[in-house]
């Protein structure tokens, strides 16, 4: 599957907010034609309306029988949103990145026949760095999944599941994960505010430490394990730390167990 494949045949996105419109941004730099591609949106932003004269089809009519629709839409906001598309479930591959929504509950709006592929991103896909886990249905077919990763990977890489039973997992671990890094950011600045530093430089080194460790993460060969032993010298200060964030009992693994926990069992809940 090719971007001239869809191209070819369309592009239907349904409800373009931060995550449409990071996808739409990352679509159009890989060389999708906004005339191939419709969107519905009850709010369109200014940035929606200045494609609409380079061919965006914007609130129009939609084509026949497009290659995809892509659904962004807020899980409260199905209801009145799908039917908007049910019609081209016959031809389309149906793509949801919507947060807890299961495939059974698309498969019982647009038939088991339907074509569907859930995919689970996270918010770093609005630089280019996110991280998408997908699977499909039994419907969907191995050139389905291609063309979903092909799309996806515009905003950041993606990984296939063996199942759905795993998403919940993948929400609790990269869907939520970066509010756990941005309150890591909060918690380290505000523990350097606590040993005497100005607030503003608490956070700025704060900031730069956690998004600099992070870029090294992404292009070391090193495992994190390694990463980490590599900045920690025996009986130093960084190892002094670590004894306190490493204890089985009291330190950071217990606590993110827990919490990766209450995030998984929610998204199971809300998935029911």
């Amino acid at each position: 599957m090719t971007i001239d494949f869809i191209n070819d045949r369309g592009l239907v996105l349904l409800g373009c907010g931060k995550m449409g419109s990071a996808m739409l941004e990352g679509w159009l730099a890989q060389g999708l034609t906004p005339g191939a591609i419709s969107v519905i949106d009850p709010k369109p932003s200014d940035w929606l309306h200045s494609l609409a004269p380079r061919g965006l089809r914007l609130n129009a009519a939609l084509p026949a029988a497009p290659a995809v629709v892509l659904i962004a839409v807020k899980p409260q906001m199905m209801g009145a949103a799908l039917p908007q598309v049910a019609g081209l479930a016959a031809s389309a591959l149906i793509v949801t990145v919507a947060a807890g929504t299961t495939i059974a509950s698309y498969e019982r709006v647009f038939g088991p026949q339907a074509r569907i592929v859930r995919a689970m991103p996270n918010t770093p896909a609005a630089v280019g760095r996110g991280i998408t886990a997908i699977t499909a249905n039994a419907a969907a077919r191995d050139a389905d999944l291609d063309l979903a990763e092909l799309l996806l990977s515009a905003v950041g890489a993606v990984v296939r599941l063996d199942g759905e039973h795993q998403m919940d997992a993948v929400t609790a671990v990269s869907g939520s994960g970066p509010a756990y890094v941005f309150h890591l950011i909060e918690a380290l600045a505000a523990a350097g505010e606590a040993e005497g530093l100005p607030p503003p430089l608490a956070m700025h080194l704060a900031r730069a430490t956690v998004t600099g460790a992070g870029e090294l993460a992404h292009r070391a060969p090193e495992t994190a394990a390694q990463l980490r032993v590599n900045v920690t010298s025996p009986g130093g200060t960084t190892a002094a730390a670590l004894a306190v964030l490493m204890d089985d009992g009291t330190g950071l693994p217990p606590l993110m167990r827990r919490a990766v926990k209450a995030a998984a069992d929610r998204s199971r809940e809300l998935g029911q």
